[in-house]
C-alpha cells in the first residue's frame, strides 16, 4: 500500500478519534478514545521515524 495513503488514513482516523473524545461524556468512552488516540499517534510516530531513517540512509554525508 502507498505510504502516503497510509499516513492520510491514519491522520483522518486520528482526527475522528479526537472529535469523538471531545464529544464523549462518559469516563469509559473518554478512556477508550484516548487509548485509540495514543495508539494512532504511536503508529504515526513509528511510521515517520522509519521514513526519516530511510531518508538519512539515502543521504551521502561525504559529499558535504
Amino acid at each position: 500500500m502507498d505510504p502516503e495513503k497510509i499516513m492520510e488514513e491514519m491522520s483522518l482516523q486520528l482526527s475522528e478519534a479526537l472529535m469523538a473524545l471531545k464529544n464523549s461524556t462518559a469516563i469509559e468512552e473518554k478512556v477508550a478514545y484516548s487509548q485509540v488516540v495514543k495508539n494512532l499517534s504511536d503508529a504515526m510516530g513509528v511510521f515517520l521515524n522509519l521514513a526519516a531513517d530511510s531518508m538519512m540512509e539515502d543521504y551521502d554525508f561525504e559529499d558535504d
